[in-house]
């Protein structure tokens, strides 16, 4: 018989509508759906039980005011821009009855919340990229992370930016449920259930910068989809029609790194993808990726990932569910 797990999300002005419905669909629209109809009982609820408004301007009427709720097995904080100025009223409560709930969770800015609270002192935390900075200025007792897209404390999680609240949710039905669970509920959704909790919040096509020129942008294109050609210099400042010289120095000027380091950041990725997704052996990987030998691709995440490939595939490759 399964446990029905109370999950409670809290509303307030100003929230991110995605916040909400991403970690909503996936307890209550998807888990329920799949699995156990009584997996999860979720209830909103804002300061006073009123309707409030997201900062898209989508209205959102609560099943209830926080006073009148009782400690949930799981709390979910949202994100949202006002979360840095804060209703006391919120921060109050969260510190009085959410501190007591089973776990804590935010998605987002929805971290600065429960920063204000206490709930995360000396806890490690993540939140989106864009308020890093900001949010270590103000709560230096948080152990703050910048780059994974959610990290599990205890009984505390927090999550980046708004699909990486369903990330975290699925790894919580996960966690309840069991992956088999887990992955019907992403199949339902129509979202991967690949992303481990310390991938980074960049891949290499987000964290550059899109070329201006045409030419460069396909350059670009061309490096993603042929990691294992020949990606010289030379090689792709002929194909950009540039001298090497002048091909260098415009990559560098209108994406924000060397055609090197992108190079480098492109093949890392697709590894990082063909050893989470496929059975293919380190030796075949690395050639598929263009770093030749095996030992090139050690060395490259080692310097970069701080682990070796076949390390991290038994880490991050997920298990196959049983028939």
């Amino acid at each position: 018989m399964t446990t029905r797990r109370s999950v409670l999300i809290v509303l307030y002005e100003g929230v991110q509508s995605l916040d909400v419905a991403g970690p909503l669909e996936v307890f209550k629209g998807a888990a329920n759906a799949v699995g156990d109809p009584d997996a999860y009982r979720v209830r909103t609820a804002s300061v006073d039980g009123r309707p409030v408004r997201t900062h898209s301007g989508l209205g959102l009427m609560p099943d209830a005011a926080l006073g009148d709720c009782a400690p949930p097995d799981l709390l979910l904080v949202p994100g949202g821009l006002c979360t840095r100025e804060q209703d006391p009223r919120l921060v109050a409560w969260l510190r009085a009855t959410g501190s007591l709930a089973g776990r804590r969770v935010s998605v987002c800015t929805g971290a600065f919340l429960l920063a204000a609270a206490g709930l995360l002192d000396g806890r490690r935390a993540t939140t989106h990229w864009a308020y890093c900075d900001d949010f270590a200025e103000r709560y230096p007792s948080v152990r703050l992370e910048a780059e994974p897209i959610f990290i599990r404390d205890g009984d505390v999680a927090t999550s980046a930016g708004v699909t990486a609240g369903i990330d975290l949710a699925l790894a919580l039905v996960e966690e309840d449920h069991g992956r088999r669970t887990a992955l019907a509920v992403a199949r339902h959704l129509v979202v991967f259930l690949r992303r481990p909790g310390n991938q980074r919040q960049f891949s290499a096509h987000l964290a550059a910068q899109t070329a201006d020129r045409p030419r460069l942008r396909d350059v670009q294109h061309w490096i993603a989809e042929h990691p294992a050609d020949d990606l010289s210099v030379e090689a792709l400042a002929a194909r950009a029609n540039l001298s090497p010289r002048h091909f260098a120095r415009a990559f560098h000027t209108e994406v924000g790194t060397t055609p090197g380091r992108y190079v480098e950041q492109v093949r890392l990725e697709a590894a990082r993808r063909m050893l989470e997704d496929t059975a293919d052996g380190v030796a075949e990987v690395s050639r598929a990726c263009g770093y030749g030998t095996p030992e090139a691709m050690r060395r490259a995440f080692v310097r970069t990932l701080g682990t070796a490939p076949a390390e991290y595939r038994r880490r991050f490759r997920p298990a196959l569910p049983t028939p």
